[in-house]
């Protein structure tokens, strides 16, 4: 999917991340070969804990003062504080690497927004899912077109969709019937927001947090996301995906205890308090998805 440089990585498919290295890096990260539900209580009696991550707004990333943050990490933050846990050190490292670190050792969770998929599960173990991730749509306010999908835009012979060349949304809209004279084919985000304030274009379409952003950044009154957007099934799928913090497949229990935690912050309203103060909506929160159904595929 092409995305803005927030997206790119931490929530695709990419599913080539590095196999294990057989030497194990931070020592301090490892649980030295305790079984494995003595790691949560490892990590409590040294105070902190390691994450992997690879520096992608919005999902972990350091600010320009250092500071480690991202709606991964203040999630994580959040779980391990209430785990006993009260700091989390971060290790930069790129995304192909991530997983492979984690199974050398080198950190202890990955906090990186990382999309669960039957290929990663088997070599991780995921939490349930803190986010997910589909595509959007943006229309003039009161949606006079009444566009809710791709399909609803498909069946509107007049209506008109801007799109970022190249994107793989412009896949989507095919499968969904919409036709190439329906699409404005734009040079990017900005463009396409553009067509639709000058009326050249009836909605446009992009991922769910990217189209947020540029809709917040515009500050259009005349504009709004069509929140009750039905996502698009190519090939008998929902296109939508789903991230998560992972763990090593011999710290089930650790995932675990931090699972029941997630859940907590689910049913109060928390887990999507921090997911918008990085740009999510309602629309991104995971809903009712588990883990052991999406590694099933």
């Amino acid at each position: 999917m092409v995305l803005p440089l927030l997206l790119l990585g931490a929530c695709g498919s990419k599913t080539n991340d590095e196999p294990a290295s057989a030497t194990a890096g931070n020592a301090g990260s490892s649980n030295g070969g305790k079984a494995s539900e003595s790691i949560l209580e490892k990590l409590k009696s040294q105070g902190y804990a390691t994450v992997g991550f690879a520096n992608e707004n919005p999902y972990a990333y350091k600010t320009a003062d250092g500071e480690l943050t991202g709606e991964a990490v203040e999630i994580a933050r959040t779980v391990l504080k209430r785990l006993g846990i009260n700091e989390i050190r971060g290790e930069l490292t790129e995304f192909s690497s991530l997983i492979a670190g984690l199974q050398a050792d080198r950190f202890d969770l990955v906090t990186a927004g990382m999309f669960i998929n039957p290929e990663r599960c088997q070599a991780v173990a995921f939490a349930n899912p803190e986010y997910s991730i589909g595509e959007g749509l943006a229309v003039q306010a009161g949606n006079p077109l009444k566009l809710t999908s791709y399909k609803a835009v498909a069946s509107n012979a007049k209506a008109k969709v801007a799109v970022m060349a190249g994107a793989i949304e412009i896949g989507y809209l095919k499968a969904s019937g919409v036709t190439e004279k329906q699409m404005v084919i734009v040079p990017d985000q900005d463009a396409a927001l553009s067509a639709l304030q000058s009326g050249r274009a009836d909605a446009i379409t992009m991922t769910g947090p990217a189209l947020q952003s540029r809709l917040d950044a515009a500050a259009d009154a005349k504009l709004e996301r069509v929140m009750d957007f039905e996502q698009p099934v190519v090939d008998g799928k929902s296109v939508r995906g789903y991230g998560a913090t992972a763990f090593r497949t011999a710290d089930t229990s650790f995932r675990d205890a931090y699972n029941a935690e997630l859940e907590k912050m689910k049913d109060s309203g928390e887990l999507l308090t921090i997911l918008k103060q990085f740009g999510f909506t309602e629309q991104e929160l995971p809903g009712d998805a588990k883990t052991a159904e999406l590694c099933a595929g």
